[in-house]
């Protein structure tokens, strides 16, 4: 896996502790591309620490029924994924605007005391995901696109279809689960999906109950994919 300047090709290239940076609703995927506008003063201090070492920080949403720890904190999803801090610009009012690029995802095995502002966590890479293009040929493409298409039709949106019909299926998968406008379970069952093929199912099935749900609102139950 390829992120920016650096190659992670075994588990032994990735942190075992990594700070982490909690976001609900913000799905990051291995070779995907988040922007993010730091602000808050203890991230701020978790892109400082990570701009002095490897680059690398976990997003991971808080956990999706709300449990919080004694200390507050909400508790943690048992899935996130690495990614590579890419680009970073100040803004010069205390703010950073960076890209990160996604390497791995990752399992919490559990979460170490810390005095720093941020939260640090003991991880278990998911090394297959070091494997690019791994599971492409399973995906069925023409579904994941015709699911694609009638979501678009139904919201008047429009796509760039020259570059989606360049794009690998890793990429297109990957890249459609990341833009989706679906909810934070939703986000995280795309990313605890076990493999691609099962991720672009996955994003298929939502995207047609989103469909139907649409349809019913406007009144019409009846609704199907073109």
């Amino acid at each position: 896996m390829q992120a920016g300047n650096v190659t992670y090709r075994s588990e032994t290239d990735l942190p075992e502790t990594v700070a982490v940076f909690p976001l609900t609703g913000a799905l990051l995927l291995p070779g995907g591309q988040m922007p993010l506008n730091i602000f808050e003063p203890r991230y701020l201090a978790l892109i400082d620490d990570a701009m002095t070492g490897a680059r690398v920080i976990g997003m991971i949403q808080p956990r999706l029924d709300g449990a919080l720890q004694p200390s507050g904190e909400p508790e943690l999803c048992a899935v996130g994924c690495l990614g590579r801090i890419t680009s970073l610009t100040e803004t010069g009012d205390g703010r950073y605007l960076l890209n990160l690029q996604g390497i791995a995802r990752f399992r919490v095995i559990e979460e170490h005391e810390s005095a720093e502002p941020f939260r640090l966590c003991r991880i278990k890479p998911f090394a297959s995901d070091l494997e690019s293009g791994e599971g492409e040929e399973e995906v069925d493409r023409d579904a994941l696109l015709k699911a694609f298409r009638s979501y678009l039709q139904a919201n008047q949106l429009e796509a760039d279809w020259e570059s989606v019909s360049k794009a690998s299926n890793e990429t297109l998968v990957n890249a459609l689960s990341m833009m989706s406008p679906y909810g934070a379970a939703e986000k995280q069952a795309l990313l605890e999906a076990p493999d691609l093929k099962t991720r672009a199912e996955t994003l298929v099935a939502i995207t047609e109950i989103a469909l139907v749900r649409e349809g019913s609102e406007d009144g019409n139950g009846s609704q199907t994919l073109q």
